[in-house]
């Protein structure tokens, strides 16, 4: 398997999990700096390594007044402020290719959205930049169908990938998780992420916005982690009821400790278990 390493965060093989995590969006400098510092903390204290996302844009709400956050000129100087002040390692959507350079100057991790992940000109630009790449799987596409956008990236000579499964579409204004889609995709060659908070979302299910359940976050993604998945993606919110953005499918910052002490006991077993089979 390839590992793709983010600053000094290292994806794949048995390395212990990664937590992918932040707020849906930027709403504001000062509520991103407070989350990062204390997701920052949570980590530090139970040895997890973390990278931190939040999007400077969301492109693809369900309305055209859905908030979207502070733009990528804003966005990105909020972002970089985090990444120094706190030392991590920043990820954040691209959804254009004219984004592309500005954005690969702050992040560590450019991300393909799902609903783009087939887009062809996007992923070559991305993988062109040399940085790692996370392409998160369609809700339309079955998980052995990443293997193209994979060789699009590929295609640059850049094989520092993440694949991300988000849930897949099921009916209407649903989505569902299939654990399969985790060892399918990890058989491609390259790290792979489960997204447990939008797994739950329902796509557009609040009329003008998207719904969700968060109440399932911890079992998905104990159940995930249990696959022997290499990372994890949460949204966190310090108040996830008033958040701007995916509110009903974030975590509040004050679960995050519990479960991810839960997670990685589980993460341990399995990746020791694994290693003693090789």
């Amino acid at each position: 398997m390839e590992q793709v390493t983010v600053g000094k965060t290292h994806f794949g093989g048995n390395k212990p999990l990664v937590l992918i995590a932040g707020p849906c969006a930027i709403e504001d400098e000062n509520l991103t700096l407070r989350i990062a510092e204390g997701l920052k903390e949570i980590t530090s204290r139970l040895g997890c390594e973390l990278v931190f996302k939040a999007s400077y844009d969301k492109a693809n709400r369900t309305s055209v007044s859905s908030f979207r956050g502070l733009g990528m000129e804003s966005g990105l100087r909020i972002l970089e402020r985090v990444k120094k002040e706190f030392e991590l390692p920043i990820l954040s959507d691209v959804h254009d290719v004219s984004q592309i350079a500005a954005a690969a100057e702050v992040l560590d991790v450019l991300q393909i959205p799902a609903f783009l992940c087939r887009q062809t000109d996007l992923l070559v630009a991305a993988g062109r930049t040399g940085k790692p790449i996370n392409i998160k799987k369609g809700q339309f596409l079955a998980p052995w169908d990443m293997e193209h956008g994979v060789n699009k990236v590929v295609s640059t000579g850049n094989r520092q990938i993440l694949l991300t499964e988000r849930g897949a579409t099921f009916g209407y204004n649903n989505l569902v998780t299939d654990m399969r889609a985790l060892v399918i995709m990890r058989q491609l060659g390259y790290p792979v992420i489960f997204d447990a908070t939008h797994s739950v979302q329902l796509p557009g299910g609040a009329g003008g916005s998207s719904g969700g359940q968060r109440q399932f976050v911890a079992a998905l993604s104990r159940a995930a982690v249990a696959t022997g998945i290499d990372g994890l993606f949460w949204e966190v919110h310090e108040d996830p009821d008033r958040a701007l953005c995916d509110g009903a499918n974030s975590l509040p910052l004050a679960q995050v400790e519990a479960m991810l002490t839960q997670i990685l006991a589980i993460d341990t077993l399995v990746k020791e278990t694994l290693a003693q089979g090789e």
